[in-house]
């Protein structure tokens, strides 16, 4: 008897990213931390070079498809909470915030690894290859419901 693979969809997409985040939430709430807060301290730890509050928040709206008002919200978050720091008209994370998010790559490691792990190389490659397809044209899509 031979089983057919599913069939990657919207939905199935969808159940994995909410799956994966359920996951990532659950780590972070450990942490006093939210999804999009790590989003956007994220964005300001692996930036190359200083970010003003609009760059970070350009940022996370680009990811998240987030109101910016929401994600400007979130970022007064990360400054009250000290992970991040005002330095003139740039933001730069704090000691904290570096802290945070290494203790949640280290917590969540084991995890990814159980996740990803024992998936062929070939079919973790075709994969990327159809999520970034269907982000570009998702985004696409979005940028002509914006007009």
């Amino acid at each position: 008897m031979t089983t057919t693979a599913p069939v990657a969809d919207a939905r199935a997409l969808g159940l994995a990213h909410y799956a994966a985040r359920g996951v990532l939430e659950h780590v972070l709430a450990r942490h006093g931390s939210t999804f999009q807060q790590q989003i956007l301290l994220r964005a300001a730890v692996t930036t190359k070079a200083p970010q003003t509050p609009d760059d970070l928040i350009a940022q996370a709206q680009g990811s998240l498809k987030a109101d910016p008002v929401d994600i400007r919200s979130t970022l007064d978050e990360l400054l009250a909470k000290q992970l991040l720091a005002a330095d003139g008209a740039h933001l730069r994370p704090t000691n904290a915030g570096r802290e945070l998010l290494a203790a949640v790559g280290a917590e969540t490691a084991p995890i990814s690894t159980r996740i990803w792990g024992g998936i062929p190389a070939e079919d973790l490659a075709a994969a990327g290859r159809v999520l970034a397809l269907v982000t570009e044209r998702a985004n696409a899509e979005l940028a002509k419901l914006a007009v």
